[in-house]
């Protein structure tokens, strides 16, 4: 190789070296970039308390009774979350409705008991509770393996709450269990308001 050969090509060399080694440049677009990701997500977190803000009115959740009854069934899953009754996209975040958890269901014949570790538990009253059904999404979140929603009335607000239990096959259960329980609740109101 002569040697006008061999300077061409260290020269070569040290600018593709120096296309790499561009420091200042990776630094910049790595600044930006993080500080864009730090806009999205303050944006999220506004748009999160603005929901909660215009929420605010929701009434208070049910307290959990210190004896909910003996259980009729039980299960272990997650729960996903809540939103108005038959809009399956307007998430409710008041009271930490719309934050999403592990969870524990025990249905009892005073009502649904959602035990939440790291969260408010959530009792749902048996006269509360309207009707129950599986479908694939709750809150802008699809489950491929389906969830367990159950639709309730908080004191004049109809909302659904999705449940994924460990075992997605248990949902019909659930389903068949709470349609009873809002069967027999309703017959037993009727009842006791016939003279």
């Amino acid at each position: 190789m002569t040697p006008l050969a061999t300077g061409y090509a260290a020269g070569q060399l040290a600018t593709e070296k120096a296309k790499v080694t561009d420091w200042p440049g990776y630094i910049g677009w790595t600044v930006g970039l993080l500080i864009l990701i730090a806009l999205v997500y303050w944006l999220m977190r506004q748009g999160w308390n603005w929901r909660r803000t215009l929420q605010s009115d929701l009434p208070p959740l049910p307290a959990v009774p210190d004896d909910p009854g003996t259980a009729l069934l039980e299960s272990s899953g997650r729960y996903h979350g809540s939103t108005t009754a038959g809009n399956w996209l307007d998430r409710v975040v008041a009271h930490g409705l719309g934050t999403r958890s592990l969870a524990g269901l025990t249905l009892t014949e005073r009502g649904l008991l959602v035990r939440r570790p790291g969260d408010a538990d959530l009792w749902i009253p048996a006269e509360a509770l309207t009707a129950a059904r599986r479908d694939s999404g709750i809150a802008g979140k699809v489950v491929p393996s389906g969830l367990l929603v159950v639709t309730w009335d908080l004191r004049g607000t109809a909302l659904d709450s999705g449940f994924r239990a460990d075992h997605p096959d248990e949902h019909t259960a659930w389903v068949e269990a709470v349609e009873a329980l809002v069967t027999r609740t309703k017959t037993k109101k009727t009842e006791e308001a016939a003279p």
